[in-house]
């Protein structure tokens, strides 16, 4: 097995997709109304094969690690905030989380994520509902099994559209 050794830091920038497919017809009506279905897409990437990065002597069409730890806090979070938008009656139609993850490699090959940024963009169905439905991500976000066990920071840059 070979080892990559770094002469300097080098940064790493992640950027995945991830819609949920899941509306049934009626969004999140009702916490059985929808699916918990969902598709993970990167540039230049078929969905969900994995690899090692490419700087790592893996394949650049496939899903690295970091992307899928990227693509993990997103799907934590959308499914974590799915079930709350259902239980609190907040009706979503539609979610797409637009995630970036930093990653640093430092000389010798050893290396870490810095932050990772989720940005949801969720469409609701009532406008009355628009504060609650933003609030909703903060508690989504402390319950999230993976936001809990990464110890670099997840921020969230949410926006919330009505289709009312």
């Amino acid at each position: 097995m070979e080892c990559i050794k770094m002469a300097s830091d080098k940064t790493f920038h992640y950027k995945i997709t991830n819609t949920w497919t899941g509306n049934l017809g009626s969004g999140t009506s009702e916490y059985k109304a929808f699916s918990r279905d969902h598709t993970l897409h990167s540039e230049s990437k078929p969905d969900i094969l994995a690899s090692s990065d490419p700087a790592f002597r893996g394949d650049e069409k496939r899903w690295s690690p970091e992307d899928m730890l990227v693509a993990s806090l997103s799907g934590c979070h959308m499914l974590w905030y799915l079930h709350l938008c259902a239980e609190a009656k907040v009706v979503v139609t539609k979610y797409v989380d637009t995630c970036e993850g930093l990653m640093t490699v430092h000389p010798g090959g050893a290396g870490a994520f810095q932050s990772v940024t989720l940005r949801p963009e969720v469409t609701i169905v009532d406008a009355s509902m628009k504060e609650k439905a933003m609030n909703l991500h903060q508690e989504a976000h402390k319950k999230c099994f993976i936001a809990n066990s990464v110890n670099f920071s997840v921020s969230i840059e949410a926006k919330i559209f009505t289709t009312s």
